[in-house]
């Protein structure tokens, strides 16, 4: 298997301010890492475009930069632009290559040329000593805006709410780069709802900018009520060789139309999630808090019908089936205090 090459620059390209995703391959060599100067202190960590399709990060990122042609930020600035090729095509990834954001420290792919290319930038950053690390993505359904933290620390719960006042705490899936960053520092994904919306990009412009100006993140959580914490417990992905739909159309399973609007709602047991055409087809349940033990059957099947068997808060769920079978259905999610029992 081929090595993937991480190009690092010292400089930012003109042609790269106003270049869209997919025609960064025109300008950029493949994976890229910027290594940029800025007055004082630890730099800033930002990845973006681990998923080719999914541009706020890389949107945000350049409105930045142009902002900082004539001056320096008060902090440096590490800035990953990740899957290149993928974004030409508008994929999350390309047909035969791993999610690159699965292929971190921690990843169950070690030996993939991913996940090498992952951990020469992880390398390169654990040496600089960064200050906070952020990772910008993009989803498919309807969601608001958040953020995700691997520990329930202050300074990762401050620079979360930097974002936004819903945090999700996860520790799967394995190998993102959040994960991996937070044995270096603070580390934060954050959830910009859908790509090519300008709303994704201006706010996390706005994080970009705030990390870039503080001199500290608070060692002391934001206030309880000033912040919905939230936790993964489960994670919902349909049987690889199962078909699907959102239109009603004949499928192993027939999802609500409305599905993706459930996203950060608080159901209640007998939510209706779709329909089976097969008695015995069920969805895959896998944990999502790191516990031994497997999550309960979140789900209900009787007289051809998929209702929630108990309550639950869905994050993720979307009409895309590509983006299903790519990653999964769901997460389902209780809210947590701050000691990471559940409320």
């Amino acid at each position: 298997m081929s090595e993937i090459e991480v190009a690092v620059l010292r400089e930012v390209p003109q042609a790269f301010l106003d270049c869209s995703a997919e025609r960064l391959h025109e300008v950029l060599p493949g994976p890229t890492l910027f290594d940029l100067s800025g007055r004082e202190g630890a730099p800033l960590f930002v990845s973006t475009l681990l998923h080719g399709n999914e541009d706020s990060g890389l949107k945000a990122a350049q409105e930045v930069l142009k902002g900082y042609r004539r001056r320096e930020p008060h902090r440096p600035l590490l800035l990953l632009i990740g899957n290149v090729a993928a974004a030409a095509a508008n994929l999350r990834t390309l047909p035969g290559q791993i999610d690159y954001n699965r292929v971190w420290p921690g990843t169950l792919h070690p030996d993939a040329p991913e996940a090498r290319m992952a951990r020469k930038v992880y390398d390169y950053a654990a040496a600089r000593k960064p200050f906070a690390s952020i990772d910008i993505h993009n989803n498919t359904g309807f969601n608001p805006h958040y953020s995700s933290v691997r520990r329930l620390e202050p300074r990762f719960l401050a620079l979360a709410r930097l974002f936004s006042r819903i945090v999700v705490h996860f520790e799967r899936p394995l190998g993102t780069q959040a994960a991996a960053f937070a044995d270096l520092c603070p580390a934060v994904t954050v959830e910009c709802g859908k790509a090519g919306l300008p709303s994704g990009a201006k706010h996390a412009a706005e994080l970009i900018e705030a990390c870039l100006s503080i001199t500290a993140l608070p060692d002391h959580p934001p206030a309880p009520h000033d912040m919905d914490l939230l936790r993964t417990y489960a994670i919902v992905k349909t049987p690889a060789d199962a078909s699907i739909s959102f239109d009603g159309s004949p499928a192993d399973f027939r999802f609500r139309e409305d599905i993706d609007h459930l996203n950060f709602s608080e159901l209640a047991p007998g939510e209706p999630f779709g329909r089976i055409d097969d008695a015995l087809a069920r969805l895959e349940i896998a944990p999502g808090d790191g516990l031994a033990t497997a999550p309960p059957d979140y789900f209900h099947y009787a007289d051809g019908e998929i209702r929630l068997a108990e309550s639950a808060i869905p994050a993720l769920l979307t009409r895309d089936p590509r983006a299903v079978k790519l990653d999964c259905l769901c997460y389902l999610m209780h809210r947590i205090g701050l000691d990471g029992a559940r409320a």
